[in-house]
């Protein structure tokens, strides 16, 4: 397994444990992590399904906040910028019932960049929506079972240069 998915799996965990202890709930995993994207899987089981045995939606939601988050959360450690960020609004379409493991996939990684150094330069929180993709590979192959919008709100809090003026 490559060290950076290693590194974000233990920030996920760390994160998940320490403060949003739901997510933990859902148990999922960085499958893959870039400058531009990220992809998790949340296994289907007793914990995360609903009553017609698909994934339930709140564990989907779940998926794709991760998805996005973790993938702003780890470009922000990467620059050594320390940011703020949250989810202002969020929009999901769902196609099909995922009945087995889901894989949530956000390929914005050059656009939360983009957004991280629009911060950072002015000092502002900056909000952009945020697309997460849902497929379940092993019934469904790459068809999406679901898409979100999320509209992400950062703001860089304080940044190296910011810490070297200020000791």
């Amino acid at each position: 397994m490559d060290s950076r998915v290693d590194q974000a799996n233990e920030m996920l965990k760390s994160f998940s444990k320490q403060k949003v202890k739901l997510i933990d709930y859902c148990t999922p995993e960085i499958l893959e992590i870039s400058d531009e994207h990220l992809s998790l899987k949340i296994p289907l089981n007793d914990k995360t399904k609903n009553h017609l045995e698909s994934m339930y939606f709140g564990a989907l939601a779940i998926g794709a906040d991760v998805a996005a988050g973790l993938l702003a959360m780890d470009m922000a450690n990467h620059s050594g910028l320390d940011v703020s960020l949250a989810f202002k609004s969020v929009q999901g379409e769902f196609l099909r019932r995922p009945e087995d493991d889901v894989v949530f996939s956000c390929y914005q990684g050059k656009m939360i960049s983009e957004m991280l150094e629009r911060s950072h330069q002015t000092g502002k929180r900056i909000n952009e929506p945020v697309s997460v993709t849902v497929t379940c590979p092993t019934r469904d192959g790459n068809e999406p079972v679901a898409t979100f919008s999320l509209t992400l709100s950062l703001k860089v809090v304080s940044s190296p240069a910011a810490v070297a003026v200020s000791s």
